[in-house]
């Protein structure tokens, strides 16, 4: 069996626990038990794995906890973030898990104490809080204390079935993958709501790619409204661990995905001091002002959503806002991301925001942003691509690209849209990895190609009132049939003749027949 053969099969296993295991619980909300205890088993399995260090010697899970000092717990969380007693590890946990009538305080307590040992370290913001969504007491699991410990069981013992091969070897990565895998699953299910904070791995390698292109190192990746952070993490799994350098940043405005984000970074071992995630609003409360700038942003925005805009009237002097003289509408907040990503953008990168089409060619205070785009030579690139490429939404949207360091004052229009650039399958089309490198190559050449991609001058988008449509610069194939006439007429005229013999050969039965 493949690689790749047993990914799929460990994802079908984990599908099926999932399903099996939530009963009456609406799948949506039953999403972070699921997620929860594979988060439970990696960082138990990762953190025992540091401390026997490659002895096999020790097995830390049938250690006692009377065994650690204050010495091991201080070292521990200084250098993983966070402590776990061998009592405390998942495997222990779930070996008992059918038989402990208080498995569900048990928990409880287990995941308080763990986020508490990160109490007054450097990682305490980042462990704080990771089980909040993991709530063992909640009725969704059952109205009695037996449903309760009964279904959490159900999942521990599932989870706990599953064989993630040894540690060190790819438990990383199958853990990861998993992971990521039950977040789209649950996404795809739950429609707009899922797909409001996940971007498709396959979308997001492609925005991470465009991202980074051509840059041998950036000094930290941003994504200022990073949902569950999965573009971020395309950044890591495509690009050599080092090119990043201080790490993966991100904003998110929702409490139980911004959780699930700072899951997604462990379980993709990056540890605590190599990841920076913050939980508001990023348009009226942005973080990371002292981090910026940003060697490469990537993101994939709400699209259209209210913002306070005009009615908060210091915002037109907010540095982020301020340069191009005016607000983006307050039921369209699209471009107050798009600014807020171009002022947090360093002089050497590039940042990739999924946008939705509209913001490209509507008039008003929006219009008036595109000029300020265009004449400061900000946009790289525009890339319309396929419809139906989201969970959630059919609607095809845009890749926009900006840059500070081009070379000349001309912009790119890609047409990503047409059947050569994706591929239908049951719920959802996706971008495979050929035409994710047709797009890249396009992308990086800058020629023109039929239909396709044009290049064309910024004097050219002002004369046309500043519009970024793909479609006002790239010409779509005419793939209507070709018709000859002259061979059409012909053929008419035929028909019309056999029609004519016909009817004659008609009236005269008709006649024999009266006669």
């Amino acid at each position: 069996m493949t690689s790749n053969q047993q990914r799929a099969a460990l994802q079908r296993q984990i599908w099926q626990i999932a399903n099996d295991v939530r009963g009456a619980v609406d799948g949506w909300d039953f999403k972070q038990y699921v997620l929860g205890t594979l988060f439970y088993r990696f960082i138990s399995e990762n953190f025992a794995s540091y401390i026997e260090g490659g002895d096999d010697s020790i097995h830390y899970a049938e250690l006692g906890d009377d065994v650690i000092n204050e010495d091991i717990k201080d070292d521990a969380v200084k250098t993983k973030g966070y402590f776990i007693y061998p009592s405390q590890l998942f495997a222990n946990v779930a070996k008992s898990a059918n038989t402990n009538e208080s498995l569900n305080t048990d928990l409880a307590r287990i995941f308080s104490e763990i986020e508490a040992s990160a109490s007054g370290y450097p990682s305490e913001d980042d462990i704080k809080g990771l089980f909040a969504d993991f709530d063992t007491t909640s009725n969704r699991l059952g109205n009695t204390v037996k449903d309760k410990n009964n279904r959490l069981a159900a999942v521990l013992k599932g989870v706990a079935g599953l064989d993630f091969g040894d540690f060190e070897d790819n438990h990383i990565d199958l853990f990861g993958d998993a992971y990521e895998f039950l977040i789209g699953n649950y996404a795809a299910n739950a429609g707009k709501s899922g797909g409001e904070f996940f971007t498709p791995t396959h979308v997001s390698r492609l925005i991470a790619q465009i991202a980074m292109h051509k840059q041998t190192s950036v000094n930290k990746i941003y994504d200022p409204a990073c949902g569950s952070g999965s573009l971020l993490l395309q950044a890591k799994k495509h690009f050599d661990a080092h090119i990043i350098e201080e790490g993966f940043f991100g904003q998110e405005i929702n409490h139980t995905t911004y959780n699930l984000a700072r899951m997604n970074m462990f379980l993709h071992n990056i540890n605590y001091d190599k990841f920076n995630i913050q939980l508001g609003n990023t348009l009226i409360e942005p973080h990371f002002a002292e981090d910026k700038p940003f060697d490469a942003i990537v993101s994939n925005p709400p699209y259209s959503v209210k913002w306070i805009g005009a009615y908060d009237p210091t915002l037109i002097n907010d540095d982020r806002f301020a340069p191009a003289g005016v607000l983006p509408p307050k039921s369209k907040a699209d471009f107050a991301f798009v600014l807020h990503a171009l002022h947090y953008l360093s002089s050497k990168g590039r940042a990739a925001i999924v946008c939705f089409p509209g913001i490209f060619y509507r008039g008003g205070a929006e219009k008036k942003i595109r000029q300020y785009l265009v004449d400061n030579n900000f946009v790289e690139t525009v890339i319309s691509l396929a419809p139906n490429l989201f969970y959630g939404t059919t609607i095809a949207v845009n890749i926009l690209v900006l840059s500070k360091h081009k070379s000349d004052t001309r912009t790119q229009f890609i047409d990503a849209s047409g059947e050569d650039f994706f591929k239908k399958e049951t719920n959802n089309n996706v971008l495979t990895d050929q035409h994710i490198e047709k797009i890249m190559a396009i992308f990086d050449s800058k020629e023109n190609v039929e239909h396709i991609a044009e290049t064309v001058d910024n004097n050219k988008i002002a004369e046309n009132d500043y519009n970024l449509s793909v479609s006002a610069y790239v010409e779509p194939k005419d793939t209507r049939e070709v018709i000859d006439i002259a061979k059409l007429n012909a053929e008419i005229k035929t028909t019309v003749a056999r029609i004519d013999q016909l009817r004659a050969e008609i009236d005269a039965i008709v006649a024999e027949i009266e006669a």
